[in-house]
């Protein structure tokens, strides 16, 4: 959740032409990841959990990713980027944790 929120707070000074872009991209890939969190330890099945805990994974891959792009792309400071990949770095790391213990 601290993740999602850094990521708005920083999205909010991207270029307003790419408000449909990349910013847009940013903030559902962030979203994505404690949202399918949420999904899979609802559907009280490990196989679900782990599922979702995948999905997660795969969208704080896809947030590195645009987060390395806005870096080259000079959209925000390299300084408040890298405190992103930081962040997303942890995230990833703890979801590999939680899926390996669930199975």
């Amino acid at each position: 959740m601290v993740l999602v929120k850094r990521v708005y707070e920083v999205t909010r000074f991207f270029p307003r032409e790419e408000l449909i872009g990349i910013t847009s991209q940013m903030r559902r890939a962030a979203v994505s990841i404690p949202s399918n969190i949420a999904e899979g330890y609802g559907r009280l099945s490990d196989k679900e959990t782990s599922r979702f805990l995948g999905i997660s994974l795969g969208s704080a891959s896809e947030l590195e990713t645009q987060l390395l792009l806005s870096v080259e792309l000079g959209f925000a400071s390299e300084m408040e980027l890298n405190e992103l990949l930081i962040l997303n770095q942890e995230v990833i790391r703890m979801l590999v944790s939680l899926a390996k213990k669930i199975g």
